[in-house]
């Protein structure tokens, strides 16, 4: 397996050593504000062509991460549907991947779990195809169909529009479960990096938009998630990066200044945003919020390598303890950095990522055949 840091299929440099030196010195204080975590913003102009430059990086990095065997399936349709939730209307696209027997499911009658999975990149890079690789594990070891959000990026919509397009996939397919072929009663959210939070956050944003609801004019069908399927998520933006990267055990593994300082300021606006929203730092929400939204299984993974290691095994502890009392699956993959899983390597794939995907895929089966 290489050594070189990717995110998402971007290789990253390392840190110099002076800026390893400086992390000694990292600010370990509470951020309360956006502001608190970029400072003064850069123009959004200068954000727009940054972001531009990374996607292009990205997309060189994920087609060669694609041409490793075995190749990924590529969706079977798509589905553009407009956002209800979010006040920056517009439209986002579903990319659905199929399980064998769903194209004559309008003749048998056969429903399908589904597992409802949000892309990486920081909220600012990445597509729906990114995860296709375990979108085929989802296909073959659970029999469901596997929707993935291209829901809408930074700096163009920065916060809360990802996570209110991810609560709104969730909405339609509830809403459309038998003309998809889909079983209500179970679904499941997954997620990498960014949309591991959108995995979590979703159903956080999910539960509060349907208590909102006039259930006499708004009815939403019954459903019932049954699992989270997290990967190397970020939990708490009230935490500074440079603080997190300090207490790492490989810093110099670690995403650059560089690329989280870009991801920060396109998605955390305006600067008065208060970084302890559940709806962005799912760790601060309150044991109330979180058993009343986080399904009975959630399935959660971290890297050794990461800066996100110690929130996320925090929230993850959290989580299967009272009051909440989830059944917790957690696993640290030792020895290897941020989003390791979609290195561009097109002689093979990266090392236990398979492996993995095949386990995680053995949980989501076991939370869909419960009763």
């Amino acid at each position: 397996m290489s050594n070189i840091p990717t995110v998402d299929g971007i290789p990253v440099v390392r840190l110099t050593a002076s800026e390893q030196t400086n992390l000694r010195d990292a600010d370990t204080k509470t951020l309360d504000t956006a502001h608190d975590a970029i400072g003064p913003a850069p123009s959004r102009l200068w954000l727009r062509m940054s972001a531009i430059w990374w996607r292009s990086l990205q997309y060189i990095g994920m087609s060669l991460h694609f041409r490793a065997p075995v190749r990924p399936c590529s969706p079977n349709f798509t589905k553009t549907i407009p956002s209800t939730i979010s006040k920056s209307k517009g439209e986002f696209t579903l990319q659905f991947y199929t399980p064998a027997g769903y194209e004559t499911a309008s003749k048998t009658g056969e429903r399908f779990p589904a597992v409802v999975n949000f892309h990486g990149g920081g909220f600012t890079l990445g597509s729906g195809t990114d995860d296709a690789r375990f979108a085929r594990f989802v296909l073959e070891q659970c029999n469901a169909v596997f929707i993935s959000v291209d829901y809408r990026l930074s700096p163009e919509k920065p916060y809360p529009v990802a996570v209110d397009d991810a609560a709104d996939a969730l909405l339609y397919l509830i809403r459309f479960a038998p003309d998809l072929h889909i079983d209500p009663f179970k679904l499941a959210t997954s997620g990498f990096s960014a949309g591991g939070n959108l995995a979590i956050t979703s159903t956080l944003r999910l539960a509060d938009h349907i208590k909102s609801l006039d259930p006499s004019h708004q009815r939403v069908p019954e459903h019932r998630i049954r699992a989270i399927a997290t990967w190397y998520p970020v939990t708490d933006y009230t935490k500074a990066r440079a603080a997190k990267r300090a207490a790492s055990v490989r810093p110099d593994q670690t995403l650059p200044a560089t690329l989280t300082s870009l991801f920060d300021a396109s998605y955390l606006r305006p600067g008065s945003l208060k970084l302890n929203s559940p709806y962005l730092s799912p760790s601060k929400a309150s044991d109330e919020e979180l058993a009343a939204a986080i399904p009975e299984m959630v399935i959660f993974y971290t890297c050794e390598w990461d800066m996100l290691l110690q929130e996320g095994e925090e929230f993850a502890k959290r989580l299967g303890r009272e009051p909440i009392n989830r059944d917790v699956r957690y696993k640290m993959i030792p020895g290897v950095p941020h989003a390791w899983d979609k290195s561009p390597d097109p002689i093979r794939v990266a090392q236990n990522s398979e492996e993995l995907y095949q386990e995680c895929c053995g949980y989501l089966k076991e939370a869909f055949e419960r009763v």
